[in-house]
């Protein structure tokens, strides 16, 4: 029996996913009340196959004059889901990859009250990650790091997953022009949810490969991807330490790294100078450069620690929504 009415809406972006996304759509259980196909200037025409071979009334199709990217996808089915009265709206993508029988899984934690925003995890167990293909498994390890780093959730895995699940309070609430259109978009989001204070929840599946090549060229997004985590680490750091609030974690930053630049650089002076006079550093020329990196190092930690328990626990769409006076 189904315990969850239809009190959620589903987006799913288009493009090249003409072969699947029929399939996608007919395994959509009846606990969704919506489902906005954005065709996202497919060259296949998926929005016009949905269409024609489709009768599913739940279903309509959005389209984009020119391609905006996956992120821009989801931020225009969230725009078309914030005009019905779906509490919660979960993103699956058209190429069969995410099993939409997993969507009451991905809603229930943002309907029970219990979080904000819901995205899959393929490294909760061993076993899931073993049909991933060792490039990705590589890729999303280092991508974790840096999106925990740039984001703040450092207790979500699998960062970069892209079967999510959004209350609606937190869709209205985001900027969603500002959010990244393209293959960034993820992480992105993850930034922006944490500058709201959203709890985020992490939801076990399993990773699904039918051996497609990924449309992901490392070459191609590692500057992107390295640029955007260096901007948004440092405005997550200077608003959440410096603008929104001042504590002992702000000082023990600027001590850290002002300790640390200071050994490291006057070291470094130093040694190029023994090098090139012949001349041993004396020990407390050595002591000079190496306890300032001692100290800046135990302050960056203890900041690093303050921050890894910073993360919010106590979600923040109830407020939003009585605010809302819903």
């Amino acid at each position: 029996m189904n315990t969850l009415p239809a009190r959620i809406a589903v987006v799913i972006p288009c493009f090249r996913v003409r072969e699947q996304v029929l399939d996608v759509i007919a395994a959509i259980g009846p606990e969704v009340g919506w489902i906005f196909a954005v065709d996202d200037a497919c060259p296949e025409g998926s929005g016009g196959w949905i269409e024609e071979n489709c009768r599913d009334p739940r279903v309509q199709v959005l389209r984009h004059a020119l391609n905006q990217g996956v992120g821009g996808a989801v931020m225009t089915g969230y725009r078309a889901a914030l005009d019905t009265p779906a509490e919660v709206i979960v993103k699956i993508d058209g190429d069969g990859q995410m099993d939409p029988a997993l969507l009451p899984r991905f809603a229930a934690p943002l309907l029970a009250g219990l979080a904000d925003y819901a995205k899959g995890n393929r490294f909760h167990r061993i076993g899931f990650v073993r049909q991933m293909p060792w490039v990705r498994l590589a890729g999303n390890a280092v991508l974790s790091f840096l999106t925990k780093l740039s984001s703040g959730y450092w207790q979500v895995a699998d960062p970069t997953n892209g079967y999510t699940a959004i209350r609606r309070e937190l869709a209205g609430e985001l900027e969603l022009e500002r959010v990244a259109r393209r293959y960034f978009f993820e992480s992105d989001l993850l930034y922006h949810l944490n500058a709201l204070g959203a709890v985020v929840a992490d939801v076990p599946m399993e990773a699904r490969y039918e051996g497609e090549p990924s449309s992901l060229r490392p070459l191609r997004v590692i500057g992107p991807f390295l640029l955007g985590h260096a901007r948004n680490t440092a405005r997550r750091v200077l608003y959440d330490y410096f603008v929104r609030g001042f504590s002992l974690a702000s000082v023990e930053l600027v001590l850290g790294t002002a300790l640390w630049a200071w050994g490291a650089g006057y070291g470094a002076l130093q040694w190029v100078e023994s090098v090139r006079s012949g001349t041993p550093a004396t020990a407390g020329t050595v002591m000079l450069a190496a306890l300032p990196i001692i100290l800046g190092s135990q302050m960056l930690l203890s900041w690093l620690n303050f921050d890894v328990n910073a993360e919010p626990r106590m979600p923040v769409h109830p407020r939003l929504k009585a605010r809302e006076g819903r």
